[in-house]
């Protein structure tokens, strides 16, 4: 496969993320009609959890499961970053910040997510930024900034419905920022099984929110609509994790989380049709100024000589310009019978490699500039 495919399907899966991820949040505007916002985050990440136990439970079972890398007990710092601001802190801010805000409002402003994934991994973990990538996080800014401060909310400040809107939309900046740091540290651990992420994920951020709620006098909902509250969870947040640890593999925080920004357009074209919401002319110029910036995203290249350190590591991979190496006994098949490649996964060693290619800061590209 050539490193075009590669970033391609890098792509594809973020994309596909961005999609599941972008449905949420019109219908989680919908059901909080019948849920209360921290029960509804609960009840979301249950849904992950409890799918994927049950889908890991089937696998053993029938015995289908495929050998991935799981997690270590060195993984186990960064992956409690990533339950606690990504599983716990964030999505309870978006469903206490949903119930004072607009749904299409809300999906737009999730676009700071991406903008704060690039600049932690900019800056705290040096992960490479071209220009393209500065102006369209600029871009993105500029649009969330013109969502939050339109001349409708400056002209009415001292009213009380707008100073929750504000804080509404301040809520969701902070969820973003939960995101952002979550994607950071679950780049950290991306090589492992994107499934046993989710599940563990899912199940611990579900039981703390679970426990908060109920704290808080939130009750659970009637059987169809906590039936329908899992499935989304599950659908819509536990499938786009998936989806998104994957593709971190591939793209790296930065990018993974520009193609992901894509999420916030497609929740905010549902929440125009499902709540008939107004298409005001400051939503509009945000939408332009952000699709700007995800085109300046996407259209970025990044091609230099670079210099390879021998490594030995395990991960699921393809045989490719990165992986050349011979197998051993016990190794699982690299290909089917007709000689075409499959994904598999064993212990492998890279020797030292200097050359030049089109590449972004995946598994193997983490040097520095």
């Amino acid at each position: 496969m050539t490193e075009h495919k590669r970033n391609f399907k890098g792509v594809f899966l973020a994309a596909a993320a961005a999609a599941l991820f972008g449905v949420s949040t019109p219908i989680a505007k919908l059901l909080e009609i019948e849920i209360a916002p921290i029960m509804l985050a609960s009840l979301f990440y249950l849904g992950t959890g409890a799918g994927f136990t049950l889908l890991s439970l089937y696998s053993a079972l029938t015995k289908k499961q495929t050998k991935n890398l799981q997690l270590r007990r060195s993984d186990l710092p960064a992956l409690l970053v990533v339950v606690s601001a990504g599983g716990i802190f964030a999505p309870v801010c978006l469903m206490l910040g949903l119930s004072q805000s607009s749904a299409t409002t809300a999906s737009l402003l999730l676009n700071l997510e991406g903008v704060l994934t690039a600049l932690i991994a900019w800056f705290y973990f040096r992960e490479n930024c071209d220009r393209k990538i500065v102006l369209g996080m600029l871009a993105i800014t500029a649009g969330g900034a013109i969502l939050s401060f339109n001349p409708t909310n400056i002209a009415a400040a001292a009213n009380a419905k707008n100073f929750a809107n504000i804080s509404g939309h301040l809520l969701i900046a902070l969820a973003c920022l939960g995101w952002a740091i979550d994607n950071n540290f679950t780049r950290q651990i991306a090589a492992a099984d994107a499934k046993q992420i989710a599940m563990i994920k899912g199940l611990v951020a579900g039981s703390v929110n679970l426990a908060l709620a109920l704290l808080l006098g939130q009750s659970l909902p009637k059987f169809e609509i906590l039936a329908a509250a899992l499935f989304i969870g599950f659908i819509c947040y536990g499938l786009s994790l998936v989806l998104f640890v994957v593709a971190l593999r591939e793209l790296g925080s930065a990018r993974t989380s520009a193609y992901f920004a894509t999420a916030p357009f497609l929740g905010a074209l549902l929440a125009l049709v499902i709540f008939h919401e107004p298409v005001t002319l400051p939503l509009a110029l945000a939408a332009l100024l952000m699709s700007v910036g995800v085109y300046l995203h996407l259209t970025e290249r990044h091609e230099h000589v670079h210099y390879h350190e021998p490594l030995k590591h395990t991960h699921e991979h393809i045989h490719d310009l990165h992986h050349c190496h011979e197998h051993e006994a016990g190794d699982e098949p690299s290909s089917k019978k007709d000689g075409s490649e499959i994904p598999h996964t064993h212990k492998h060693q890279h020797e030292a490699l200097s050359h030049s290619h089109i590449h972004y800061p995946d598994l193997h590209h983490r040097h520095l500039h």
